[in-house]
């Protein structure tokens, strides 16, 4: 009968309360139709006070709970009724429990009072997996009687009072009590939130390591990139600094801040994009060797895939900071006293004009190309923002991603090889028999490039547009009919 009860209770609470407009001090809309239901908050810290204007604002009737009434409404606003904890349980049926995890026990004096409330927990853990439930099942094992829902935790009280901005509208909510979800799915909406349902309350945990996650696709792509930055800079710093100072005991250590930081940042730039594509190559390999999509790629390429984003904006980053240092060079007082000493050397010489032709359109090219896939690159990373994202469709946007990323590629390609010209043909730039740092960065892109090439090819593109669209080879059907007819009835029946 309880349980009926409190089905009844919240089939019953979506009902509107008839009230006339009210006024809102500090409101983004001015006046609100308050006719919605009360809702009623458990605590009155920041979180509390900024979740109670957001419901004011859209017309909620609010209720806070605190253990200093008094001292706690100078903070809210007139309209909100601030009470004891007493008197906001019994006012409103969804309570929003703005509280840490340590004082949830507080409440059990008024266990009998939540019998069939919704408690909406909004809490937060300092670390990951700190407990071995989550917060949401942890208050529900305290108050069995009541409907425990999880969400809200990943918004901000920020947030919650500025409203919500494209990168923090979605918020996800799981309950073991289907009614109770949707009730808080709807007040979400009101919100102008996006609710995301994650199903029962055994998500809860996971919620919760969401706002705990610090640049989780990061960590690879970062990692890669210092990786890379590491091993070009010593590479470059053996060929430029430690050469001529074994050979001619010259001194170039001067050339270390601007000029090997320079030479390491395109090379880092140019990897990172091949890797963006490379992992995509090799996806398609793989649906072509086992002659199907439904097969799993190994998990490394997965990590890769998903990452690809985060190598391409790294490797944006890099090509604009070689940019910056790159118009910079000029500024330094060693190129002073270089062109100085050049100058010298010219009037000395007695040379009247030391024009050359085809030094100068080298110089014309590789400074065109940088130019233009620079341009190209910065598009692929302005596209990747989600509010231009959901402004394309798919067409628009696997178009500018893949075929202008392939472009790009070419581009700074073309911009790399013009740099190196004539020189991977010279042994005086093989310094302790090490390639000209231009000739590492172009193995990973020539590489790319070729692979596109091929899948480009009629025999290869037909197979793999097939392979795309559902079909499979006879063989792979085969292993998997086979596989399935090894997997006892029982087996079926409980998966």
């Amino acid at each position: 009968m309880e349980t009926g009860a409190a089905m009844e209770t919240i089939s019953m609470m979506g009902s509107p309360r008839n009230s006339k407009e009210m006024f809102l001090p500090n409101c983004m809309n001015g006046v609100k139709e308050g006719n919605k239901s009360t809702i009623g908050i458990i605590g009155s810290g920041d979180f509390a006070k900024c979740l109670s204007l957001r419901l004011l604002r859209c017309g909620y009737h609010v209720v806070v709970g605190s253990r200093s009434p008094k001292r706690a409404a100078e903070f809210f606003p007139h309209v909100v009724d601030v009470t004891h904890h007493e008197d906001a349980v019994a006012k409103a049926n969804i309570l929003f429990v703005s509280i840490h995890r340590e004082h949830y026990a507080s409440f059990w004096d008024l266990k009998h009072l939540l019998v069939g409330k919704i408690l909406v927990d909004v809490s937060n853990n300092t670390r990951m997996n700190q407990y071995p439930e989550s917060n949401a099942e942890y208050l529900a094992s305290l108050f069995p009687d009541s409907f425990v829902v999880k969400g809200f935790n990943v918004i901000s009280a920020w947030a919650m009072q500025s409203g919500p901005k494209d990168a923090s509208r979605q918020v996800y909510i799981c309950s073991n009590l289907v009614e109770a979800r949707h009730q808080v799915l709807e007040v979400a909406r009101q919100l102008n939130f996006i609710p995301v349902d994650l199903g029962t309350l055994s998500s809860a945990r996971e919620i919760e390591n969401i706002p705990l996650q610090l640049f989780t696709l990061w960590k690879g792509p970062v990692l890669v990139s210092v990786s890379l930055s590491i091993l070009f800079f010593i590479y470059s710093f053996i060929r430029d600094i430690i050469h001529p100072y074994v050979k001619n005991q010259q001194s170039n250590f001067y050339k270390i801040p601007i000029e090997i930081v320079n030479k390491t940042l395109p090379i880092v730039a140019i990897t990172l994009l091949s890797l963006v594509y490379l992992a995509g190559l090799l996806a398609a390999a793989h649906q072509i060797y086992y002659g199907t999509k439904y097969r799993h790629f190994p998990h490394w390429l997965d990590g890769w895939l998903q990452c690809r984003k985060q190598l391409g904006l790294l490797s944006v980053f890099f090509a604009s900071v070689h940019v910056l240092y790159s118009i910079c060079l000029p500024m330094r007082r060693s190129e002073r006293y270089l062109f100085l000493n050049m100058a010298f050397q010219q009037v000395h010489a007695n040379v009247d004009n030391s024009w050359n032709e085809e030094e100068v359109w080298r110089v014309e090219m590789y400074i065109s190309f940088g130019i233009m896939s620079l341009g190209l690159l910065s598009l692929l990373a302005v596209t990747s923002i989600p509010s231009v994202n959901s402004a394309l469709n798919w067409r628009e946007f696997s178009f500018i991603q893949s075929t202008l990323g392939y472009v790009a590629l070419l581009i700074t390609t073309f911009h790399v090889l013009i740099y190196g010209w004539k020189r991977a043909f010279d042994q005086e730039y093989y310094k302790f028999y090490m390639p000209p740092n231009f000739v590492i960065a172009l193995v990973l892109p020539v590489t790319v490039i070729v692979g596109k090439i091929v899948l480009l090819l009629p025999c290869m593109s037909g197979r793999l547009r097939r392979i795309r669209r559902g079909w499979e080879n006879s063989q792979y059907r085969s292993e998997v009919s086979g596989a399935a007819s090894q997997v006892s009835p029982e087996r079926i029946t409980i998966m």
